[in-house]
């Protein structure tokens, strides 16, 4: 069956359009569309990770979704080795017209414009964004392969500023589950680019939040080295809210490893789900609602930039 081509430069697309195009999409496809509008941005090697087993299927249908236009790509330029980066994906026109159309709103109202979701990719804040999504990659790779354990939410920075930015600003909020424990947590994701005492200082805004809202989130600090964790775990000392440090990697079982030390006493590093036995007095906060999620806008991000087919 030939694939539909559907002009860039059009304003709109008309319902004929998007009836056809819809009828090609795959549940799969549009959960891809929706992680895209939902978090800017993710490689090749993430959507594999989120939704696919092997990496020539995930190029495939990626490369469908693109001629189709609901995605968009870049490569950006890497002083590593020269040359360009992996495929960098985003919601495209057609994509959103899609998902708005399925949630019976408009573009507009979905929160999606075509030059604000292509920002990222000029972005000082790409690199960041990216890590921050290589973080849920992995915990959604060991999900897949784990019948016991379960990313339950991922929200994006953006979602988690129009909630509580007037006291702490996230990268990320996440719900983990595996083998019976249960997990909420905030993420810090550190590329070293700032100084430890703004990184530590970030605390005092969780222990506003956890006072404002009775509800206390652990703090995770995603760190780029061991002598960064180190250093910083000595400046906080003691904090106000449960906080655990761990040093980047995607081996083993990446974030949802036995890679995490709780701020505190010292003791053994444990996983991800075990840091919910740590802190026993946790309670879980009100289940997240994705498509509520998914409704944040790309509206948002002018200010993030300003302010700072089968297996």
């Amino acid at each position: 069956m030939p694939v539909t081509r559907i002009p860039l430069g059009l304003p709109r697309l008309d319902t004929a359009a998007l009836v056809e195009l819809a009828a090609r999409l795959t549940p799969r496809d549009y959960d891809i569309l929706s992680h895209l509008h939902q978090h800017r941005v993710l490689t090749t090697h993430q959507i594999q990770k989120i939704f696919f087993t092997l990496p020539q299927p995930t190029r495939r249908r990626l490369g469908i979704l693109h001629k189709l236009h609901t995605v968009t790509r870049f490569r950006p330029w890497t002083a590593y080795g020269g040359g360009s980066a992996p495929s960098h994906w985003i919601l495209g026109r057609a994509g959103a017209a899609l998902l708005a159309a399925k949630d019976g709103v408009t573009v507009s109202q979905l929160g999606y414009h075509p030059d604000v979701a292509m920002a990222i990719s000029i972005s000082n804040r790409l690199g960041h964004q990216i890590g921050v999504n290589d973080f849920f990659a992995d915990l959604h790779h060991f999900a897949r392969n784990s019948p016991a354990a379960e990313v339950r939410a991922w929200w994006p920075e953006r979602r988690c500023a129009q909630l509580w930015g007037d006291l702490a600003r996230p990268d990320a909020y996440g719900r983990w589950a595996e083998n019976g424990r249960e997990l909420d947590f905030f993420l810090e994701h550190d590329t070293g680019s700032e100084p430890l005492a703004k990184v530590a200082a970030k605390l005092t805004g969780y222990a506003e939040l956890a006072e404002a809202t009775a509800i206390t989130t652990p703090v995770l600090l995603w760190l780029p080295s061991r002598a960064r964790e180190t250093h910083l775990r000595e400046l906080i000392g003691e904090a106000d809210v449960p906080v655990a440090t761990a040093v980047h990697t995607s081996v083993g079982d990446g974030p949802a490893g036995p890679v995490w030390a709780p701020v505190g006493p010292p003791g053994p590093r444990l996983r991800l789900a075990q840091l919910a036995d740590a802190w026993p007095d946790l309670t879980l906060g009100a289940a997240p609602d994705r498509r509520d999620a998914s409704a944040s806008g790309d509206a948002l991000d002018a200010s993030f930039e300003s302010g700072a087919e089968s297996r």
